[in-house]
């Protein structure tokens, strides 16, 4: 599978999750999504335009490739602004250990697809 696939494939779960998390029933009266993760109105936006943007990232390899390398480093520093502030992110996302452990591997993924050595790409030439 190629990159404008990943990218796809992340826009899908991300515009899903984006919805999911305005559904009572789906989400709890506590604010967690199916009842592990933490969301809030502010939160479902953001996951709708992560969506949005993976999206846009479908339409080419490259387009895909600069939006995992982004993507990547927002949601690590995501990750770890969660782990650092425990129960918040800036002090208007909520989030908890499920949502830190989610944001590190989602970040893990998108670093390693961006960063990482396509399939159609060649190999970097050393010189002498």
């Amino acid at each position: 599978m190629g990159l404008k696939q990943f990218s796809m494939v992340f826009a899908v779960v991300f515009l899903l999750v984006g919805v999911l998390g305005f559904v009572p029933g789906v989400t709890t009266e506590g604010g967690l999504l199916l009842g592990i993760f933490e969301v809030s109105p502010l939160h479902n936006a953001i996951h709708l335009v992560s969506g949005l943007a993976a999206l846009i990232g479908a339409a080419s390899d490259a387009y895909a490739k600069v939006y995992f390398q982004v993507f990547g480093v927002v949601y690590a520093l995501v990750a770890v602004v969660g782990f650092v502030q425990g129960d918040t992110l800036l002090g208007l996302i909520p989030v908890n250990m499920a949502d830190n452990l989610l944001h590190t591997v989602i970040a893990l993924a998108a670093l390693g697809l961006g960063f990482g050595k396509s399939a159609g790409e060649a190999p970097a030439q050393q010189s002498a």
